[in-house]
């Protein structure tokens, strides 16, 4: 198995042979869970593509072990990006929807309150919500021993989403209605690819043609039709593979 990935703060002053402390709820986890021993290997993250790999060189009571630092490597920044605005879900699949993602390789989470969604963020459940988005990126990032997390960022308004698409240098709209596959889009080599996945109710037709004047054109992902919190994660598979970066 691959080490276990822990986060910290900052790796900005570490070198090989250095050794870091690692306390806190991330220290409990390693000493308590996963019951980490000395000699076992590990690796620090900043979740921002730095990443300090080195082995367990001690273990003090139930949260604190101090790790050997044996070397560094940062990952270099992924190009294209690849960016999914995601409606909000019922429930917990927007946790779902966001594991998965992150799991897979996005770089980027957009939530989105549609016209059409059942679940609205508003006041401090939006807050709260947002916060366990947040936390499940971070969690799911380390499980899958990722460097760079993706970021998670402020709920956007349908208008905001359009400008983001109007940046993009490739947008699109999954839509089952779609006339184009997106696995035969064209495709830029570098820049920013940014997906925008509907709520169960669909994309409203005023949404379409807000996002259509941005230029993000409706993309069909293949025959079935999928959930809102599987949507995202399938078509970032697909691009991933489609620009190279699972070769």
């Amino acid at each position: 198995m691959t080490a276990p990935v822990f986060l910290v703060d900052s790796l900005a002053d570490v070198r090989a042979g250095a050794t870091l402390t690692l306390d806190g709820p991330e220290g409990r986890h390693a000493v308590s869970v996963r019951r980490l021993r000395v000699g076992e290997e590990v690796v620090l993250t900043d979740g921002r593509g730095a990443g300090a790999h080195g082995t367990v060189a001690g273990v003090e009571g139930k949260d604190r072990l101090t790790v050997a630092v044996a070397e560094l490597r940062t990952e270099e920044p992924p190009n294209p990006t690849i960016t999914v605005v995601q409606a909000l879900p019922k429930g917990d699949r927007g946790e779902l929807a966001v594991e998965t993602m992150t799991e897979t390789g996005v770089d980027a989470i957009v939530p989105w309150p549609a016209a059409r969604c059942v679940t609205q963020w508003k006041g401090e459940r939006a807050a709260k919500a947002l916060g366990k988005w947040r936390a499940t990126a971070r969690e799911a990032g380390k499980q899958s021993r990722r460097l760079t997390f993706p970021e998670v960022a402020d709920p956007l308004t349908t208008k905001q989403v359009a400008a983001l698409l109007a940046d993009a240098d490739f947008a699109a709209v999954l839509h089952e209605e779609g006339s184009s596959p997106l696995a035969t889009a064209e495709l830029p080599v570098t820049g920013r690819l940014v997906l925008v996945v509907g709520p169960e109710g669909g994309v409203s037709p005023e949404e379409l043609a807000t996002f259509a004047e941005a230029g993000a054109k409706p993309y069909r992902l293949g025959t079935t039709v999928l959930r809102t919190s599987t949507a995202g994660t399938a078509a970032t598979a697909l691009l991933l593979g489609r620009t190279g970066r699972w070769s």
